[in-house]
């Protein structure tokens, strides 16, 4: 996400290699928003805390459900030709509960869904 969202091309990210169906897609959508408004993030991200809550490993396709703490914390929104920071709202969440879905492939465990839980941790 840290290189999507921080690459107005959106080519350098391999984003693919992780995540897959909504979560590349929404990841994607969001990305392009930001950069067609002339902006980017830079800084990173940090997953605090993933506790599995749900596995299924006897499926088809094995999966599990992970809740994390995302700490965009460090992550700053910066106009992309001046580097200025750009102004967000002072009551955004900057570290929220997180709950993905991921799925074993033959390449690896993707992410499949990310769900923000609009609550702060």
């Amino acid at each position: 996400m840290e290189k999507l969202y921080a690459d107005r091309s959106g080519t350098k990210s391999d984003l693919e290699k992780y995540a897959a169906s909504a979560a590349l897609k929404n990841a994607e959508a969001s990305a392009k928003h930001i950069h067609d408004r002339g902006n980017m993030a830079v800084g990173d991200v940090r997953v605090v805390n993933p506790t599995v809550t749900r596995i299924s490993l006897a499926r088809k396709v094995p999966n599990a459900t992970i809740s994390s703490c995302l700490d965009i914390s460090r992550w700053e929104m910066v106009d992309a030709k001046t580097k200025e920071p750009v102004p967000l709202p002072t009551n955004r969440l900057t570290k929220y509960v997180i709950v993905s879905t991921v799925e074993k492939w033959p390449q690896g465990w993707r992410v499949i869904r990310d769900e923000p839980q609009g609550k702060s941790c």
